[in-house]
């Protein structure tokens, strides 16, 4: 029985001791538009994405999160763009945010309405910066940039 318990606490350490791994996506279209949603919860405009189930790579929870949120396929594979792992940077919980590029085709169109209000292409000039969700402001900014950040 030891051993069980032993398992266990690890298993709950892991589970709720530990941030959680997310992808965030910038997906840009053929054209350079760049593709965000608009959230639910909050109303807020942000970058697509979401967390990386058990047993996925970070390639396919790319393809199915930008599948879920915005009805885009996978054109490519990611590029990373960054890493960040603020405890602050989501107000839900401690989770750590692998940034990639994405180069998205197809046609937008929302496929989880419980979290997603909308799906939009922005042309680089008429971003919605300045109060985007989570942290993606300085994500945002930072691949704009041309910066790779781990922080």
């Amino acid at each position: 029985m030891s051993q069980f318990w032993r398992y266990t606490r690890t298993l709950l350490k892991v589970a709720f001791r530990h941030p959680i791994t997310g992808v965030t996506l910038i997906p840009r279209l053929e054209d350079g538009r760049l593709v965000l949603i608009q959230r639910r919860d909050t109303g807020q405009w942000g970058l697509p994405g979401g967390l990386v189930d058990w047993g996925e790579t970070l390639t396919a929870a790319a393809r199915r999160e930008l599948k879920e949120e915005t009805g885009l396929d996978l054109a490519a594979a990611p590029r990373l763009a960054g890493v960040y792992s603020d405890p602050k940077r989501d107000p839900r919980m401690h989770s750590i945010s692998i940034l990639l590029a994405v180069e998205a085709t197809g046609e937008l169109r929302v496929e989880d309405g419980l979290e997603v209000l909308q799906a939009e292409a922005f042309p680089l000039s008429e971003l919605p910066l300045g109060n985007l969700s989570h942290d993606h402001d300085r994500q945002l900014r930072d691949y704009l940039a041309g910066n790779i950040e781990v922080g």
